[in-house]
């Protein structure tokens, strides 16, 4: 007999999720998200073939031993009885069947003496029934095969497994060759369907313990690979914050011990090239101190000189010879030129060794403009712009050195006119004019002076510079009266008073520097920080390096 296979008739009730899209910032999640991926698809995977697997054996051992069962019963028991039996006859031999060793139930079908069909069941009126059995399954047990060389039988053995109200059965049918009943027999496949849900619940319950070990496992994998990875971290941080000793403990030989390896290599490298850069950089900045307090010494007595032939070319009786006098005039522009070099170099090398200390006195803030303008002969080329009685407490000798550097250089490279306007600003609110009043009472907190020209501007490739040593935007004119040090030196002695100077260009045409101040450094003054010291700079309106930027 050949056996044609059907199957289980399922439904699946299909179940519409939201997906939603996560941001995993953090290396510790994305692994044990990983390593949870990769569990839960193998264990999904091998689950889903054991339950495959068994499922097939299960069905197929009880399918096999209840169809073999039944052919038996067809041919001894159905295959005597008479060609037209009695319903009687049917159903005796149906309940004979039924109690067999596999148990399912048996319907009989033939035809009666007088051409009606009789039907025989072994379970009564309400028993297993005609229409309990598929339509298709009727039509392929009742239809005729051809007989050929492979094919020695009219009729076979067909089955099929459908779900009748959730249960699932196995139906069978066939002929008796030669003549005699139609035989179908159901057979339930309850008891195989719980022991296939209860192996299901126990792959479940394995994939389940197999997801959370691996979230264990991925915990402690993520642990002992990220721990080296939080010192690296931690330690890059410091290297970054200036502790150049900062070393990691390398253990073992695997690739993080290789990068905790380099990372100390590198560090070690970096902290001998510092501690060479911050040699030479002290060497250099001993060199030019020592530089420039030699250069003082002999300086003075050339200063001296010169004087004195100044007082000559300046004299009535004119006893210089004329062939000599553009020299000496040279001479002593020169010397004049390299003594406020020489004051430049001492400030800057004051400043970078942090010994500048401020020397405070309350000040009117016009008045201290009024005289840096006068001193230097500058009345009729400069407006100012401010009222009597904006007082701050500033170091008068430092003010005077920053505006004398920014008018002057307003002058040389903006040109007449150069305005000088005073305003007083509260915290946080820009702009505010303070009129007369003094600051105590209005409780501003800085001075705000702007010094603006009326010249070309500063190139926009200029302005990030102007504040730098030694710069100069013209390298057509590099020698020139200023020595490049005075925007900067400027730029010290604001910072020193917890201000700042910004350069801009004005939409109306010319440049203008801001110098913002504090209206009370004394919490500066009295800091002893790196820029205190007991080095106090004499000697005022000495307009040091006017020729910067422009």
């Amino acid at each position: 007999m050949t056996r044609t296979h059907g199957g289980f008739r399922g439904w699946a009730a299909d179940r519409t999720g939201h997906l939603t899209r996560l941001r995993f910032t953090s290396l510790r999640l994305r692994l044990v998200v990983v390593f949870g991926l990769v569990a839960l698809t193998a264990a999904v995977s091998a689950s889903g073939i054991a339950y495959w697997l068994n499922r097939e054996a299960v069905l197929t051992r009880t399918q096999g031993a209840v169809l073999r069962d039944f052919q038996q019963e067809m041919q001894n028991r159905a295959g005597a009885l008479p060609a037209h039996p009695e319903q009687d006859e049917l159903q005796h031999t149906a309940g004979q069947m039924a109690n067999s060793s596999q148990r399912f139930s048996v319907l009989l079908v033939a035809t009666g003496t007088d051409g009606r069909t009789v039907y025989g069941n072994s379970g009564g009126l309400s028993g297993f029934s005609l229409d309990d059995v598929p339509a298709s399954l009727r039509t392929a047990v009742n239809k005729q095969q051809p007989l050929t060389g492979g094919n020695k039988s009219p009729y076979h053995l067909y089955w099929q497994r459908v779900v009748d109200h959730g249960t699932p059965y196995l139906v069978a049918g066939t002929r008796v060759i030669g003549g005699g009943p139609t035989g179908y027999l159901r057979k339930s496949l309850e008891p195989e369907a719980k022991d296939l849900n209860s192996l299901a619940w126990s792959l479940g319950i394995a994939t389940g313990l197999a997801l959370i070990g691996a979230a264990l496992l991925a915990q402690a994998a993520a642990t002992t690979v990220l721990k080296p990875v939080h010192r690296l971290g931690v330690a890059a941080r410091r290297l970054g914050e200036g502790r150049l000793d900062t070393r990691l403990r390398v253990s073992g030989t695997d690739e993080l011990a290789d990068l905790s390896r380099t990372f100390n290599n590198a560090a070690e490298a970096l902290e001998k090239r510092v501690a060479d850069m911050a040699a030479r950089d002290e060497a250099s900045r001993r060199f030019v101190a020592d530089m420039s307090h030699e250069l003082r010494t002999p300086l003075t007595a050339i200063t001296a000189v010169t004087e004195v032939l100044e007082e000559e070319l300046e004299a009535e009786t004119g006893s210089m010879d004329p062939m000599i006098e553009p020299a000496v005039r040279l001479v002593v522009s020169e010397t004049r030129r390299l003594n406020d070099l020489v004051e430049n170099l001492m400030e800057v090398t004051r400043f970078d060794a942090g010994t500048a200390r401020l020397v405070l006195d309350d000040v009117d803030v016009a008045d201290q403009i009024t005289a840096c303008i006068d001193a230097r002969a500058w009345l009729d080329a400069v407006e100012l712009d401010a009222a009597r009685g904006i007082h701050a407490r500033l170091d008068p000798r430092r003010l005077d050195v920053i505006l004398a550097n920014l008018i002057g250089n307003a002058l040389k490279h903006g040109g007449s006119p150069v305005r000088v306007s005073v305003r007083a600003e509260r915290s946080g609110a820009p702009g505010t004019e303070a009129g007369a009043e003094d600051a105590g009472d209005g409780g501003e907190e800085s001075v705000v002076i702007a010094v603006r020209d009326h010249g070309p501007g500063i190139p926009e490739d200029v302005l990030p510079h102007v504040f730098d040593r030694f710069y100069k935007a013209s390298a057509s004119r590099p020698r020139s009266e200023g020595s490049g040090l005075g925007l900067s030196i400027a730029q010290e002695n604001a910072h020193i008073h917890g201000g700042a100077i910004t350069a801009a260009n004005c939409p109306e045409g010319g440049a203008v520097f801001t110098l913002r101040l504090p209206r009370d450094a004394s919490d500066l003054a009295e800091q002893p920080g790196e820029r205190a010291g007991a080095v106090q700079v004499t000697g005022q309106g000495t307009g040091l390096g006017q020729e910067d930027a422009r």
